[in-house]
């Protein structure tokens, strides 16, 4: 007696392929600054949120992008924001600085002064979307700049990325407020 008869294994091969295409990843999506706005692009991922967003910001300044986050927190969103203690980009973000740390639903966790530079752009939602790429969260650099940003619809992407990002957000510290943060 055969233990494995070609048509029936045949058939159920091409039924295991079929369910695994039809829950496969989709293909990353590039997009490209200046020809698009990449601000929208993030903005409309972040307003896609439903339980967490994890964002790894070397910059972070761009007032959409923020008021986004802001937006998701109040909305239920769980929120941890990851980035350089010098990189907010001025005074003229303190006010919106000082609402994103003070915002409930958000926590901002700074890398220590003397760390090696922590130069990410990216973030996942919900475990199931990664975004990366060259684009800073800056008008300039979502605008102006040759910059490129990555949306990967991935369940294994945004866990890879959450494993570093805990990794790093566990040894930030929290700013007391906007006022610890120094502006150049």
């Amino acid at each position: 007696m055969a233990l494995f008869n070609f048509r029936t294994g045949s058939a159920f091969a091409f039924v295991l392929a079929s369910l695994w295409l039809a829950h496969a990843d989709s293909p990353p999506i590039v997009h490209y600054a200046p020809v698009e706005n990449l601000e929208h692009v993030d903005v409309a991922l972040l307003d896609k949120a439903e339980r967490k967003i994890d964002i790894a910001a070397y910059v972070l300044t761009d007032r959409p992008v923020m008021s986004a986050l802001i937006r998701a927190a109040g909305r239920g969103v769980k929120v941890r924001v990851y980035m350089g203690a010098k990189q907010f980009g001025g005074e003229h973000i303190a006010s919106l600085l000082s609402e994103l740390v003070s915002c409930p639903g958000i926590e901002v966790r700074l890398k220590h002064a003397g760390a090696p530079l922590m130069h990410l752009k990216s973030y996942e939602i919900d475990g199931r979307w990664l975004r990366t790429g060259a684009a800073n969260f800056s008008a300039s650099g979502l605008k102006r700049q040759d910059n490129d940003l990555l949306v990967i619809e991935s369940p294994a992407a945004a866990e890879a990325f959450e494993r570093r990002f805990d990794a790093m957000f566990a040894q930030g510290e929290a700013p007391l407020s906007s006022a610890q943060v120094q502006f150049p």
